[in-house]
């Protein structure tokens, strides 16, 4: 029989300081009987030792599973005299170190799980898991656990990111923290004023470089709190400006964009596309009939006979002679073989030239033929030409682009146009000389931003000014209000591009928990769940 105590030894290295007395397993857990080893242990308040026992009691520790089965130690533990006669404690009871603590029900490693699960996925969903992994924990219990944790450790960064996120959006907001060389995030803080950032650069001084967004308020914090770093205003919302300028320039021109509509390629075009939709109204099987129509006449007329066509398409030999047989597809759509007589026949040819003519009107040619000694109805001759209808082309003028299309146009890269969007853009620009000259800064600015070459910043704004463009003159007013923090965010390599994706990180968080986790947890959750995963600083 193996001993219990190498029984412990290989399973339980944990329980080492422990005398195990037995082992078994009872309805369904796995059960440890034991008792501590050390003879005198020492006085938690004065350090003296002592190993006079006034009593014994019985501790239940839940341990982690083995084999898929619940751990339960129950575990014998003394209380004993205190020796010192001027110390505070009569008696004090012994604990295992690393094993227990006061008042706790589970071991550390069974805590260290749990914790996990609850950083990972809070309160009910964390339940839910733990109830899988043979621990039963309400959802109480497992937040009070995140709020224990402590923060993680952090310096003072050198690159300090910052920005604001929604608790609840449109209504509360706050502001967060992050070291840009590394993603991690330092704090949540509620509001996104002025006196949030000062006071909490204040109360941490140390940082070189801010990276803000162009928000008045983080600017002036940053000023206020941190005189002496160096703020850099994200290319991102720099470029996010200039779309909101040019929307604005856009619509100040919205007649050159109905005038540059009409065209006679763009009523060719328009004709191509309304024959492609009366097309698309068929129904499939009109659509195969008519294909198989075509298939079958163009092989006779290459002078393949019926059986030689039926193998080729394998179809039956009937469905190729009826095909073959059928002067036209709505023949083989009416579903009969030999049409019954109808009042219409002696009229369909003067229908068919009345037609060909451009009288498409079913109730003036059913006046016409009315005249002629028809006395059929008027839906017999609509149904007659329903087939016709479907294949004629209407050409419609086409739409005008609008001014956000226009504006996208103007902000994406020409390479990442399609050939259709470019000639409609090259249109706009043809008919407007102010969105001509527009489409030209954008590109100017874009070539800037993307090469970081922020000092030719000073050339563009003053290229800007001379034309008529006032969407754009009070963007160029906003950067030279801002002008430090612009240059060096079109020069140097720090962004908000760390801050933003800690933001989307925030965002999973609150749907994880349905939006309803106040700051003090979202804040916890937040910081703990970003502890392990070390952000790629920046190039």
């Amino acid at each position: 029989m193996v001993r219990c105590d190498e029984l412990v030894g290989d399973l339980f290295p944990h329980l080492s300081a422990l005398l195990l007395e037995r082992v078994f397993f009872e309805c369904g857990v796995i059960r440890l009987m034991a008792r501590t080893r050390v003879a005198e242990v020492a006085c938690p308040g004065c350090a003296v030792m002592s190993k006079r026992v006034h009593s014994t009691y019985g501790r239940c520790l839940a341990d982690t599973p083995v084999g898929d089965r619940p751990v339960l130690i129950e575990l014998t533990v003394r209380r004993l005299y205190c020796e010192n006669v001027r110390c505070s404690r009569r008696t004090f009871a012994e604990q295992v170190e690393g094993l227990t603590v006061r008042y706790g029900r589970r071991t550390p490693a069974a805590r260290r799980v749990l914790e996990a699960v609850a950083v990972a996925l809070a309160g009910r969903a964390g339940s839910r898991l733990a109830a899988v992994l043979h621990a039963r924990v309400s959802r109480t219990t497992l937040l009070r656990m995140v709020m224990a944790l402590p923060d993680p450790a952090w310096t003072v960064p050198k690159v300090l990111g910052v920005d604001d996120f929604a608790t609840r959006r449109g209504q509360h907001y706050g502001t967060v923290f992050i070291d840009c060389e590394t993603g991690q995030p330092l704090d949540l803080l509620p509001g996104r004023d002025a006196a949030t950032l000062a006071n909490w650069l204040r109360e941490h001084p140390g940082s070189e470089i801010i990276c803000r967004d162009r928000a008045g308020s983080y600017a002036e914090g940053a000023r206020t709190g941190a005189p002496n770093a160096i703020q850099v205003a994200d290319r991102f919302h720099l470029w996010q400006n200039l779309g909101t300028a040019v929307e604005r320039s856009v619509r100040r021109h919205n007649n050159c964009l109905k005038s540059a509509a009409v065209s006679d390629e763009g009523l060719t075009n328009d004709a191509v596309a309304d024959h492609a939709d009366a097309e698309k109204e068929m129904s499939p099987i009109e659509a195969r009939f008519r294909e198989r129509h075509a298939t079958v006449h163009a092989l006779l007329a290459q002078g393949h006979g019926i059986r030689e066509i039926a193998r080729e398409l394998h179809m039956g030999g009937n469905t190729v002679r009826r095909t073959a047989r059928a002067e036209t597809p709505e023949q083989l759509l009416t579903g009969r073989r030999q049409p019954r007589p109808s009042q219409l026949d002696p009229y369909k040819a003067h229908l068919d030239k009345r037609w060909a003519e451009g009288s498409t009107n079913a109730i003036d040619l059913h006046t016409e033929l009315q005249d002629l000694g028809y006395r059929g109805s008027y839906q017999t001759i609509s149904d007659y030409l329903r087939p016709r209808r479907r294949l004629r082309i209407r050409v419609v003028a086409p739409a005008p682009p609008g001014v956000r299309q226009v504006t996208g146009w103007m902000m994406r890269h020409p390479e990442h146009l399609g050939d259709k969007e470019r000639h409609q853009f090259t249109a706009v620009l043809a008919k407007c000389p102010e969105l001509t000259a527009l489409h030209g800064h954008v590109r100017t600015f874009a070539e800037i931003l993307t090469t970081r070459s922020g000092q030719h910043l000073k050339d563009w704004i003053t290229a800007t000014r001379t034309e008529n463009l006032p969407g754009l003159h009070t963007f160029t007013r906003g950067l030279e209000k801002d002008w430090d923090a612009v240059v060096q965010g079109l020069t140097t390599c720090w962004n908000s591009g760390p801050v933003e994706g800690r933001v989307n990180h925030i965002k999973m968080i609150k749907r994880q928990m349905f939006g309803r986790a106040k700051l003090p947890l979202l804040r916890k959750r937040v910081l703990l769940t970003a502890a392990g995963n070390k952000g790629t600083p920046q190039p």
